[in-house]
C-alpha cells in the first residue's frame, strides 16, 4: 500500500493584513507620532494654558487696499458699492483719460459721486506724486 500524502487542514481564520514585523513598525511609528504631539503641545505652553482657544481669540481685521491706477476690474469689484459695470468704467476712464491723480478724480467716472469716493477712500492706496503718474 502506498501512503497517502498528508493534506493541510483547512484554515479557519483569515491571515493578518500585515506581517508581525510590519505591525511592530506601524506601532512604533504611531507611538513616535503620539510622543511628538505631546512634546509639541508641552513646548507650546499646553500645560500652562497658553494655547489660544478659538472662541477666546481676538478677531483680526484684514485690510484690503487697491491702487486705482493699476488694478484690473475684477480687483475693483471687491470694493464696497463697486460692481462689475462700475469697475469696468473705472478701468476704461483710466485708459482713455489717463491715470487718476487724486482720489477725487474718480468722480469723472459716471456713477461715482462724492459720497462713493468717501466710502472708497479707506480701501484706496495713497496716490503717487503727480510727476510719477504724469511720466507713465
Amino acid at each position: 500500500m502506498t501512503p497517502k500524502p498528508t493534506e493541510k487542514p483547512p484554515t479557519t481564520g483569515s491571515s493578518p493584513w500585515l506581517r508581525r514585523a510590519d505591525q511592530g513598525a506601524v506601532a512604533l511609528l504611531v507611538a513616535l507620532g503620539f510622543f511628538g504631539t505631546v512634546v509639541w503641545w508641552w513646548s507650546h505652553g499646553g500645560p500652562r494654558g497658553d494655547l489660544v482657544e478659538l472662541e477666546q481669540a481676538e478677531p483680526r481685521r484684514a485690510q484690503f487696499l487697491v491702487d486705482v491706477n493699476r488694478a484690473d476690474w475684477p480687483e475693483l469689484t471687491q470694493l464696497p458699492d463697486i460692481g462689475e459695470t462700475l469697475a469696468r468704467r473705472i478701468v476704461e476712464s483710466r485708459e482713455t483719460d489717463g491715470p487718476f491723480l487724486a482720489h477725487e478724480d474718480l468722480r469723472r467716472v459716471k456713477g461715482i459721486g462724492p459720497k462713493t469716493v468717501d466710502r472708497l477712500r479707506p480701501y484706496l492706496l495713497p496716490m503717487a506724486d503727480r510727476e510719477t503718474l504724469a511720466g507713465r
